[in-house]
């Protein structure tokens, strides 16, 4: 489970379409309205963004401003979320997420730190440090992740994941768009054969129950990866709080639900 996805879970409008093969764009052009009712029988992919991997998007760093505050993604220094999901073997994960009171420059532009620690059985399986950005727009791009693996002893598998917006390829996408409309599509993040995450708005007004609360006016996504494409991810964004929810529509593995949260609004 990966922040970018619950907040993130195992987390642009990616500048995509027309616009992402050039190699010249800014965080300010980056819409791609795609038809969501063509993604109701889950085709290979389930879109296609129309860049042929075409995808560089020119960061300049006075495009980004200093907090993240997006109404669908906030986060503040000390914002800590607690989630639970029963894996596909039928262990209970147990997820904590929080804002760090640090940041880090990641070429050039300010990002926030946001640490993501799963755990089973009180045995930390992942420990993860994500980047996060807003834009002036009120875009949240996902700048990349410094993460670990363990297995059930405690000893390090590796930090495979791990990656930075610009480094060895790899670029950064908006996890959260500024105005989220039905149909719009966007990557996540883009590393070729590597790094493929892209996501889709599905609808904005729905609701979701879980065990910190009822929410209404809630944003639906749909994330999936195009090297992964038996496993398609629903999330559910609540105004003012961020992911409450994530389901998997296909593939394995259950709900990753809010069980508690202690947020700075």
């Amino acid at each position: 489970m990966h922040t970018h996805r619950l907040l993130l879970t195992t987390a642009a409008l990616g500048l995509l379409a027309a616009g992402c093969g050039d190699d010249t764009s800014t965080a300010g052009s980056t819409t791609a309205p795609v038809d969501a009712t063509t993604t109701t029988a889950f085709p290979d992919p389930v879109i296609d963004p129309g860049d042929g991997g075409d995808y560089a998007p020119d960061l300049d760093p006075a495009d980004f401003v200093a907090v993240v505050d997006n109404p669908y993604f906030p986060l503040a220094p000390g914002d800590r979320w607690t989630y639970e999901e029963v894996d596909e073997d039928g262990n209970t994960e147990h997820i904590e997420v929080e804002v760090q009171d640090e940041t880090r420059d990641i070429a050039g532009i300010t990002a926030t730190v946001v640490r993501d620690t799963a755990s089973i059985d009180g045995v930390v399986r992942e420990d993860t440090f994500d980047w996060y950005a807003q834009d002036a727009d009120g875009n949240v791009w996902y700048l990349g992740e410094a993460t670990e693996s363990f297995d059930e002893h405690g000893d390090s598998e590796g930090t495979e994941g791990s990656f930075e917006h610009g480094v060895d390829g790899a670029y950064g996408g908006i996890v959260m768009p500024a105005d989220p409309q039905p149909g719009d599509a966007y990557r996540q993040e883009y590393r070729q054969g590597e790094a493929e995450d892209l996501g889709q708005v599905l609808e904005l007004d729905t609701t979701a129950s879980v065990p910190f609360g009822d929410f209404d006016q809630v944003l639906r996504t749909r994330d999936w990866n195009p090297l992964e494409p038996d496993v398609i991810e629903e999330k559910y964004y609540a105004p003012g709080v961020g992911v409450v929810l994530e389901t998997t529509v296909r593939g394995e593995g259950g709900p990753a639900e809010l069980i508690d949260a202690t947020l700075a609004g």
